[in-house]
């Protein structure tokens, strides 16, 4: 049964947040991130290429897709050992969650989704939570990923419906929602987000954050990503999103899915100290950390742990050690 917040929003409601002066949209995502959220804590995950290029997809703003020409380089699925390895390290940095990413247009049934399982085994032996994305799955995958500990499913939607087909061909807007779907079915919980500055308008962000919003239930992880333009990619003369753009999708999308985290993730690294501070006031509480993400890059833990700190924000693994402390 759709809840009353998912039938009664609409895109002509979403719009009107949407244009609000900047600073009277950040103050009312403020009120609501409070009413919702340790406004001090930051969770934080860390995201692993376990298996990188010659994806069949055509994304156009993908750099691992085998469409286009890029310095990226094929790399075979990664060892379990190996795996393991860098989730231990993550989690000593100051991550909660971890991610694995597979260059895949969807899970096939085999050696390579067997080792997929152990990996996620063995995150979880660490204590950290775990997230796949890994394309298209079925429900027998779905279920199998859940017994395995999996945690999180990502699987972005990107764009609106409208803009779609303008960045990808060989797999529809359907079949995204129908992944979603697939997921929620096999008692996992989603992440999923979209890539702004694109070239898509405001009228397609808007879309993008009611879709995402009228998922039943909305998405537990909310990824935000500014479009890095990779060289051999059909988007790579796109300039940079501004960064007024990020904090005013931030914003809304804080307010529209008030219980979600909306995590920081791509681009992130052209962003000022100030315009990410905008964001986290805005409601933004996760980020992703470390050097990397997949193939692109990110500020690194130590220039992350200095920005929180000046701004009295602190990472949610050492506040949940913090309050244990105490007891």
């Amino acid at each position: 049964m759709p809840t009353a917040h998912a039938t009664a929003l609409t895109v002509d409601h979403v719009a009107s947040l949407y244009a609000r002066p900047l600073l009277d949209l950040v103050h009312e995502a403020a009120r609501v991130h409070r009413e919702h959220h340790d406004p001090r804590n930051v969770q934080c995950a860390s995201l692993l290429s376990v298996k990188t290029g010659a994806c069949p997809e055509d994304c156009s703003y993908c750099p691992q897709s085998a469409h286009h020409t890029t310095s990226v380089e094929r790399e075979a699925l990664m060892d379990v050992a190996d795996v393991t390895s860098e989730a231990r390290a993550a989690k000593e940095r100051g991550a909660d969650r971890f991610c694995l990413g597979a260059a895949w247009r969807g899970i096939r049934d085999g050696e390579g989704f067997d080792q997929l399982l152990d990996m996620v085994r063995e995150v979880k032996s660490l204590g950290l939570q775990t997230c796949v994305t890994a394309g298209m799955l079925d429900a027998g995958q779905a279920e199998r990923l859940r017994e395995a500990g999996l945690d999180y499913y990502n699987h972005n939607l990107d764009t609106s419906r409208e803009f779609y087909d303008e960045i990808i061909t060989t797999r529809t807007y359907d079949d995204r929602l129908e992944t979603l779907r697939t997921v929620r079915d096999a008692g996992l919980s989603v992440c999923c987000g979209g890539i702004l500055g694109m070239g898509e308008s405001s009228d397609d962000r808007i879309a993008l954050l009611h879709t995402l919003a009228t998922l039943d239930p909305a998405p537990e992880s909310v990824p935000l990503n500014a479009l890095i333009p990779v060289e051999g990619t059909p988007l790579e003369n796109r300039p940079r999103l501004p960064w007024d753009e990020l904090v005013r999708a931030v914003a809304t999308a804080r307010i529209l899915m008030p219980q979600s985290r909306v995590r920081l993730s791509a681009g992130r690294d052209a962003l000022s100290d100030e315009a990410q501070a905008l964001c986290f006031l805005a409601g933004a509480n996760s980020i992703f950390l470390g050097d990397t993400l997949l193939t692109a890059a990110n500020p690194g833990p130590n220039k992350d742990a200095a920005l929180l700190a000046k701004l009295g924000l602190r990472f949610e693994a050492e506040a949940s050690r913090d309050d244990r402390d105490d007891r």
